[in-house]
């Protein structure tokens, strides 16, 4: 173990014991004595975040404060919290933690040392700093003696706020919880909630704030790199397959969910992957099933028999977000320096519910704008507290919950970048075909590789392409594995004229959404969407 010489007495912690960046080894086996979780039959350490088994966004705060204020999107997004309700936060949490065992891992977000954040997470709970040492961009044990954090997250999984006191949430029924952010003291507190994803989400929150200030472009994207030196973007929410398509034995892996633009190029923000593991396919995603069979690994959420310990991948008793946490090094080609040049093409990753979309198509540049900004797909089961079946949503920047400043602020930077490196960009549908949900099926994700496959080898550049009738994206004519009725989805549906009616219904729901943006961005970019009024 390995303690810093800048202790945490100075932010008012003790704790009854402490104890520093302990090994993984270490931290499972006080984890387990501690009663936190179990070993599974293959080695990785389980743990069960009940009743919070996803992101609870409704109870993420921003403290309103003079330094930020008037760079902040408050809304629904960034709830403003006053500043003295933090302050009594703050103090309960740390009389809070100063009665417990404290464990305090120290780590790193972003691959770049140029722009990169000191984070250090001091929580009640060891299997938690696990999961930042699996996610987190590890230090040379030399760097930790003096290692000065740039953002300290406070971590009480079991303390709950109380609303009136805090200026929390309360909801109508179950625990509260808080996820508050104080840019100005550079803390974030954690309370009240074990799932470990807020973790990483906070800290991927702070980097969004911080980098564009700094003019660097921070994204909620996966990214690989090609034999020949081709970076590819996979931009999409939780459960559009960013960690699935990303991990492709054929390239490297940069990261599989959070990473920033600078000049010089592409460099993740973290240093492993959290990735979905719900049906997990040994046959279709090897290199992540291969990684449940790991000591270190982090499983959340996944039933696992009493008995045997052996994991049962199908079920969804807890929720349908089971996760697995692990370093980005147990996936065998990964790129060790977490960074790689400027991308040649962009895939905007979506999971439509309605299943009109093409599985695959090309975008203009201001086509690409508006869709950046749109965030179209569906919030799948479980990604979320309450989401149980997948719902059609605009998730602006492809990732509003993490967004911080204005929206039009990142995709000014996109927009900018795909005209100086000139990117192609690919609207993806990992969703439905033949129907909606209910009704079709996912696309088989056989036929999503090949898609991806051919448009990242360049074999769908030289493809004709037609115009989608109803959103007007380019959707090419033939792809080598893919039947070419799949391409086109009214093909799909035995029922075409129930296809136009959803066509133009879910093209409504564009033109309704992008409202909000239309006067902040150019004419050309309001008009490159949807014509809600066409036909098939």
């Amino acid at each position: 173990m390995i303690h810093s010489k800048n202790g945490i007495h100075a932010i008012g912690l003790t704790g009854i014991r402490q104890t520093w960046n302990p090994s993984p080894a270490r931290t499972i086996e006080i984890a387990i004595c501690r009663g936190e979780g179990q070993l599974t039959a293959g080695g990785a350490f389980l743990a069960v975040t009940s009743p919070f088994t996803g992101r609870s966004p409704q109870d993420k705060f921003v403290v309103r404060e003079p330094s930020s204020a008037d760079k902040i999107w408050w809304g629904k997004v960034n709830q403003p919290l006053d500043p003295d309700k933090f302050e009594v936060l703050a103090q309960d949490v740390k009389a809070y933690l100063n009665t417990k065992e404290l464990f305090i891992r120290d780590v790193y977000a972003g691959a770049d040392p140029a722009y990169r954040l000191n984070v250090r997470l001091i929580s009640e709970s060891a299997w938690h700093t696990l999961f930042a040492y699996n996610q987190f961009i590890r230090p040379y044990p030399a760097d930790l003696a003096d290692f000065e954090p740039s953002f300290t997250i406070l971590h009480a999984p079991e303390f709950h706020p109380d609303p009136q006191r805090h200026g929390t949430r309360k909801p109508a029924g179950g625990p509260t919880a808080v996820i508050a952010l104080n840019f100005a003291q550079r803390l974030v507190i954690i309370a009240g909630t074990r799932y470990a994803g807020e973790i990483k989400k906070s800290i991927f929150t702070a980097m969004n704030y911080l980098l564009p200030l700094q003019g660097v472009f921070p994204m909620h994207c996966a990214a690989n790199v090609g034999p020949a030196g081709d970076t590819a973007l996979f931009f999409g929410l939780s459960g559009t397959g960013k960690t699935t398509l990303s991990a492709d034995h054929n390239r490297s892996l940069i990261g599989d969910d959070e990473h920033g633009w600078s000049d010089a190029g592409v460099f993740n923000f973290e240093g492993g992957c959290y990735a979905k593991v719900i049906r997990l396919s040994k046959e279709a995603e090897p290199e992540i099933y291969a990684t449940l069979s790991q000591f270190g690994t982090v499983l959340e959420n996944v039933v696992m028999d009493p008995d045997t310990h052996q994991l049962d991948l199908d079920s969804e008793e807890i929720t349908e977000n089971t996760r697995a946490a692990y370093p980005i090094h147990f996936i065998p080609n990964f790129v060790a320096t977490g960074t790689a040049g400027h991308p040649r093409n962009i895939l905007f990753l979506t999971a439509d519910a309605f299943g009109v979309l093409p599985p695959i198509s090309k975008l203009t540049l201001e086509q690409a704008v508006y869709f950046f900004l749109s965030g179209y797909t569906a919030k799948l089961a479980g990604t979320e507290r309450g989401v149980t079946e997948p719902q059609a949503t605009f998730s602006t920047c492809f990732g509003a919950p993490f967004m911080v400043h204005f929206p039009t602020l990142y995709a000014e930077m996109l927009a900018e970048r795909l005209n100086r490196h000139k990117c192609t960009v690919w609207l993806v549908n990992t969703g439905w075909s033949g129907g909606p949900y209910g009704v079709g099926h996912r696309i088989k994700i056989a036929y999503t590789r090949a898609m991806v496959t051919a448009a990242l080898d360049g074999t769908l550049a030289a493809v004709p392409t037609r115009p989608d009738p109803v959103f007007g994206i380019h959707v090419p004519e033939h792809c080598p594995g893919v039947p070419s009725d799949v391409l086109q989805p009214r093909n799909t549906w035995t029922d075409k004229a129930a296809y136009d009616v959803k066509a133009r219904e879910l093209a409504a729901k564009f033109v309704e959404n992008f409202a909000q943006f239309e006067a902040q961005v150019s004419p050309t970019v309001a008009e490159a969407g949807p014509r809600v009024r066409g036909g098939a």
